[in-house]
């Protein structure tokens, strides 16, 4: 524990995904005090024809309240 899950369109590298997975984890172990041992990082690909339903609806809209950061792109 903490499990980070990232949600984005495909495209990106091994490389950015590995970049970005170790920047989290350092980040995470820094500021929450976890070991590097006890945070997992996932990468979900979802399309842009399906961000709406699979990302915007459910994981922003619907969890606007509890996000740390609102995204500029939609509102409630």
């Amino acid at each position: 524990m903490p499990h980070v899950i990232v949600k984005l369109w495909p495209g990106k590298s091994d490389d950015q995904k590995r970049r970005l997975s170790r920047a989290i984890t350092d980040s995470v172990t820094s500021i929450l005090g976890y070991g590097d041992k006890s945070v997992s990082v996932g990468f979900d690909e979802i399309g842009a024809a399906d961000w709406t339903d699979k990302v915007v609806g459910p994981d922003i809209l619907g969890k606007w309240d509890t996000l740390a950061k609102q995204p500029g792109y939609v509102s409630p």
